[in-house]
C-alpha cells in the first residue's frame, strides 16, 4: 500500500507530530492526501526548545494547524523513577491524553511516525502505541528511514537530513530520577554544542548520586574537532557540570 491509498482510507488524519524527519513526511503526506489534517506536538521539558521552532515552521510552510499539548511528564511517578519502562509509561499517558484531544477536535484516528526500520522489539514505548490503538502509516506502508530522508529531500522538505533526536530523558542513566533540573543542564549544554556546529552528538548524565558528571558523545568525524574545541566547550559547560568527559569511543545509535 502506497501513502495515497491509505489516506484514501484514512481520510481524517490526526498526527503526532514531533518536528522530526518521520513525522515531519508523514505529516507532509497527509497534507496532500487527507481530506482533512491536524498536528499535534507535545510541549514537555524532555524536547528541546528548538524542536517546537521547528514544528511550528514546518506546519507554517505547509499551512496545516498546529496544536500544542503542554503535558507535565515528570508528574507521572513511573516516568519521573525511570527504570526499564519508562518509555512505556511516557508514551501510555501522552498519548492517552492526544487521544482525547483529537476525539475532541472530531479525529477519531490518531497516528503517529514509526518507521519500517523501527524494530518494534525491545521498545516499551511502541507497545503503548499498540495498546492504545495508534496507527503508524509509514511501518504499514513500508517505508524504511533511507527512503523517508530521499523522499523528503525530493520534495524539498528542511527535516530531510535533519539528525535523529530522541528525548532529553534518554540523557539520564537507567535507575537515577529525572528532574527538571537535570533535563535543563544537558538542553543547555547541547545548545553549547549546535552552537559550536557539531551535530548529532548527546550529553550524557553521569556521576551516581551526585550527578555531576556530563559525558559528551559525537560521531567519530567530530572527536577530533570536540578536542580542539576543548576550551570553547569546557567555558560554554562548566557552569551546569562540574566534569566534563569526552568519550573517545565514536557515538552511534539514535538514543
Amino acid at each position: 500500500m502506497d501513502m495515497k491509498n491509505y489516506f484514501g482510507m484514512h481520510p481524517k488524519a490526526a498526527v503526532a507530530f514531533s518536528g522530526g524527519t518521520d513525522s515531519a513526511f508523514l505529516l507532509y503526506q497527509a497534507s496532500k492526501y487527507a481530506k482533512e489534517v491536524q498536528a499535534w506536538y507535545f510541549l514537555t521539558p524532555f524536547q528541546h526548545e528548538q524542536e517546537a521552532e521547528d514544528a511550528r515552521r514546518f506546519c507554517d510552510q505547509l499551512g496545516v494547524k498546529l496544536n500544542i499539548l503542554k503535558e507535565d511528564i515528570l508528574g507521572q511517578p513511573d516516568v519521573k523513577k525511570n527504570d526499564s519502562q519508562r518509555c512505556y509509561y511516557c508514551k501510555k499517558a501522552m498519548f492517552l491524553s492526544l487521544k482525547q484531544a483529537c476525539e475532541k477536535a472530531g479525529f477519531s484516528e490518531v497516528m503517529e511516525g514509526t518507521n519500517a526500520s523501527d524494530s518494534p522489539e525491545g521498545r516499551p514505548g511502541y507497545r503503548a502505541l499498540q495498546e492504545l490503538g495508534i496507527l503508524s502509516p509509514l511501518r504499514l506502508c513500508g517505508l524504511t528511514k533511507s527512503e523517508i530522508r530521499r523522499l523528503s529531500k525530493e520534495a524539498g522538505l528542511f527535516t530531510a537530513a535533519k539528525p535523529s533526536n530522541s528525548c532529553l530523558a534518554t540523557r539520564i542513566p537507567e535507575g537515577m530520577e529525572i528532574t527538571k533540573e537535570l533535563l535543563d543542564k544537558v538542553a543547555a549544554c547541547e545548545k553549547v554544542m549546535t552552537e559550536l556546529g557539531f551535530s548529532d552528538f548527546r550529553v550524557r548524565v553521569r556521576g551516581n548520586e551526585r550527578k555531576d558528571t556530563g559525558l559528551i558523545q559525537v560521531p567519530e568525524d567530530q572527536i577530533q574537532k570536540a578536542a580542539m574545541l576543548h576550551r570553547e566547550v569546557t567555558a560554554g559547560m562548566e557552569g551546569y557540570f562540574q566534569n566534563i568527559l569526552l568519550d573517545l569511543r565514536p557515538r552511534e545509535g539514535v538514543d
